[in-house]
């Protein structure tokens, strides 16, 4: 390999931190300053030069140079910084970058661009994008339901390539091991298709057959070329998350993080706010306020757990209501996706149905203890609303988790302060602690990077086939125990400084029942040591 190919290469480079002798070696005499530094001290140098930014967007861009370079410092960076780079290097501030990517595109990032119109091309597009690495784990989009913003086609990349910083540094997953992916099926934002810089295919959104059929070959081709794969979907549109992951969940290791690691986060939140009260899981009754794929993916989850926990399936039904776009959801509408239809109630048991648009009559009417917003409907709980809450239980569970901040249903102080501090919280978005009335309040962010990077560990260190029911909830239940419960104030979910520990709990809970299940394939028979001996660590 020539000299400046080294330089090139951000899975080899170390800039000048190369030693004299390797300097020698790989022909870098003379090709970089002569002082050699250790990584601390580029990492020092690094962040200062990072804290001179002005904007969060110009921060991002400057860390995104230091990964399109050197990914070793990158993650040793990301690592001493994890709760400050977080919302820098994903969200909320890449809803930003997804939305200027073309604009302001340099460096493909090791993505692979896979082409809807040239399935042909997707056997070479995945071997040139691995090169002669070895993939254990592809992060998917298409880019239509990125975030709170919506279709973003081409520029949804952004995400894939984004999820995965996290779970390198969450987890430990070797950054070599992984291929951020896009499937440019097109774009119904006009703006995006009438713009001139605009990087993808300018064309709508192909459905169908042709959609379903390219999606297909994808995955038999990746199974094939990487046959210790972990498949993760995100950002997929309402229409085709559920039914892809279906697909495929029972026959390769697969994961959606919309639809199953929000639900995960979210249990475990709940968890923890029962973890104080004492109270059962299986006496809330749940409304979820948004029923897209991840609100009806929570839902599910949370339902599943009711079943675990002795309910029969459809007494547990009854536990639960759904609010759209159309309001309370009835199974007389036309218009039910298949994940919502098991939460839609019968219209003839409500006097009045017909204002159950609204959510406070509907709060007012079913009594809910837990409310969980994923609407993206910016200010929906409203004081009345957590005040109504308040009315049905002594503690209610109130979770605006929509992102990014913008779309949020409400902030961590207005519930607090509108509940009296009686609320048990968690958002979407990172929140500061809220002081009211002589109690800090932390709060816990429903993060899904709590869930999917330990959830990813576990899977590719047990070389798990499948990703089951029993697997998700170990992982949820796995969150309890990081928080004490009896601290004034203590948040329901582990803070997000926490998330190496919180990640290596979660790998090896999942990678245990997997060996329970028999679904481990991995040599290594102690869980906890493959855990281990898998994760990967920034050092030169």
């Amino acid at each position: 390999m020539k000299s400046h190919d080294i330089l090139n290469n951000p899975f080899l480079n170390k800039g000048t931190a190369f030693t004299m002798e390797e300097r020698k070696e790989l022909g870098l005499v003379g090709l970089l300053p002569p002082y050699v530094q250790t990584i601390e001290e580029q990492a020092k140098q690094a962040y200062a030069h990072y804290q001179r930014k002005e904007s969060d967007l110009e921060k991002r861009h400057f860390l995104m140079e230091i990964f399109n370079t050197n990914r070793t410092l990158f993650y040793y960076l990301f690592d001493q910084n994890i709760v400050e780079f977080n919302p820098i290097v994903y969200d909320p501030v890449i809803a930003e970058s997804i939305e200027q990517y073309s604009e302001l595109f340099v460096d493909p990032q090791y993505a692979a661009y896979l082409d809807i119109n040239h399935p042909e091309n997707i056997e070479e597009t995945l071997k040139n994008a691995a090169g002669d690495r070895d993939i254990r784990l592809i992060v998917a989009t298409d880019a239509e339901g990125i975030l709170g913003i919506g279709d973003w086609g081409v520029q949804g990349v952004d995400i894939s390539v984004g999820k995965l910083m996290v779970y390198t540094a969450a987890a430990g997953i070797d950054p070599a091991s992984v291929m951020p992916l896009v499937i440019d099926a097109g774009t119904n934002r006009k703006e995006l298709l009438d713009n001139p810089m605009y990087l993808g295919n300018r064309h709508e959104r192909v459905r169908g057959d042709k959609y379903y059929d390219f999606i297909d070959q994808f995955v038999q081709t990746a199974e094939k070329l990487f046959p210790k794969l972990y498949l993760h979907w995100e950002d997929f549109g309402r229409s085709n998350a559920a039914n892809i992951l279906d697909k495929y969940k029972g026959s390769i290791p697969t994961f959606n993080d919309d639809i199953q690691g929000t639900g995960i986060v979210v249990l475990g939140g709940i968890f923890g706010a029962l973890d104080i009260t004492g109270e059962k899981l299986t006496d809330q009754v749940y409304l979820c306020y948004g029923g897209g794929s991840a609100g009806a993916g929570i839902a599910a989850r949370v339902h599943a757990e009711m079943v675990a926990e002795g309910l029969d399936p459809e007494e547990a039904y009854k536990r639960f209501f759904m609010i759209d776009k159309q309001g309370l959801l009835f199974d007389d509408m036309d218009d039910l996706t298949p994940a919502q239809k098991p939460f839609a109630k019968k219209r003839a048991d409500f006097e009045n149905a017909g204002d159950m648009t609204n959510l406070l009559e509907v709060v007012k009417t079913v009594k809910p203890t837990i409310l969980v917003g994923t609407s993206t409907n910016p200010g929906a709980f409203t004081k009345e609303v957590v005040e109504a809450m308040c009315e049905n239980t002594e503690r209610p569970i109130i979770f605006p988790i929509s992102n990014p901040t913008k779309k949020i249903e409400a902030t961590a102080e207005q519930v607090i302060e509108w509940s009296d501090g009686k609320a048990f919280v968690a958002t979407g978005i990172p929140s500061d602690t809220v002081s009211y009335k002589g109690v800090d309040y932390q709060i816990g962010q429903a993060n899904n990077a709590l869930i999917y990077p330990g959830l990813g560990l576990g899977m590719i260190a047990s070389e798990a086939s499948l990703l089951t029911d029993e697997m998700i909830g170990a992982a949820a239940h796995s969150l309890s125990g990081l928080v004490d419960p009896g601290q004034p104030g203590a948040p329901v979910l582990p803070p997000f400084q926490y998330v190496a520990e919180v990640s290596i709990k979660v790998a090896e809970a999942v990678a245990k029942k997997a060996q329970e299940q028999g679904l481990a394939k991995a040599k290594e028979q102690d869980m906890a040591k493959a855990v281990r001996d898998l994760k990967w660590y920034p050092k030169y």
